[in-house]
């Protein structure tokens, strides 16, 4: 489902001179097949634009277009239920918000409120299908409570939890916040995973620049409610948009100015693989060698 929003506002509260614009008129288009990121200071309104994506704010009349796939969200007709269920919504901290006294049934109340048609075998069936694919095996976890899990997997149930409708969107807000760097690596090769086999599109807001540099495919930096520059990670970092958004660079982002600095133009797509791959070539190379 491709997303377009065009000059779209949200204001929120009132101070003594009016109400406060979160988003000033944000334009973005973001293909069906992206994995996306969405980046700026905090208060520069990434944050409320992902939550218009599933309806959890709701464009107001006059401030803007929005549309995710064929839901038009300006419309007071958008079906909400068939929406949320295409486009699934993953809170920082997920695993906070388990409830249930199975994991088996905190993961199929997505089902229930979104596809109650499904019968309970098409629905345990989902179940098993959505652990299975967050690294949880169903037969071992189904029936164990949320609660007896380690963080790393109640982040994983969580997730299954939004993954079971099958979404063709799924927006994560900060979702390596606070995890160390194995369960980062851990959590990086599950959302691959989603992106390759189960999810089209991924949209990730986050701080962490290494993570969207590593991961994304194209990025949306945000400034003062509009979105400032859209484009790959690359054109991003050294063009010098994330900083003009007041955002610290990738440690590749330094490494390469830090080498050209010294004469060593090594050109790479910042991720770290990369990095090393083109750095490692120049510097074999007699040229590059002589050059450092």
């Amino acid at each position: 489902m491709q997303i377009n929003a065009k000059e779209l506002i949200y204001s929120y509260g009132k101070t003594s001179s009016g109400r406060v614009n979160a988003l000033s008129g944000v334009n973005l288009e973001i293909a069906s097949g992206e994995f996306c990121g969405i980046i700026g200071e905090t208060g520069s309104g990434k944050s409320t634009f992902v939550q218009h994506l599933n309806g959890l704010l709701r464009v107001k009349k006059n401030c803007g277009a929005l549309t995710v796939g064929e839901f038009d969200l300006t419309s007071k007709k958008c079906d909400l239920k068939k929406l949320r269920a295409r486009a699934g919504m993953v809170f920082q901290y997920p695993e906070y918000q388990l409830f249930a006294e199975t994991v088996e049934e905190d993961v199929a109340f997505g089902v229930k409120n979104f596809m109650p048609d499904k019968t309970e075998k098409e629905r345990a069936e989902l179940v098993e299908k959505a652990l299975n694919m967050v690294g949880l095996d169903y037969n071992e976890y189904a029936k164990r409570s949320p609660f007896d899990l380690s963080g790393g997997q109640k982040r994983r149930a969580a997730i299954a939890g939004v993954i079971v409708t099958k979404p063709e969107v799924l927006i994560l807000d900060e979702p390596v916040a606070g995890l160390d760097p194995a369960g980062k690596r851990d959590f990086v090769a599950l959302l691959k995973k989603l992106h390759a086999d189960f999810v089209k599109t991924i949209i990730v807001v986050s701080h962490d620049m290494d993570f969207i540099a590593e991961n994304c495919s194209a990025v949306a930096v945000f400034k003062d409610g509009k979105v400032s520059f859209y484009g790959t990670p690359k054109e991003t970092f050294l063009s010098g948009e994330a900083k003009k958004a007041g955002l610290g660079d990738t440690l590749v982002t330094r490494l390469t100015e830090s080498l050209k600095a010294a004469g060593a133009d090594v050109e790479s797509d910042l991720t770290a693989a990369d990095f090393i791959e083109k750095f490692a070539a120049f510097y074999f190379n007699d040229k590059g060698g002589n050059a450092l």
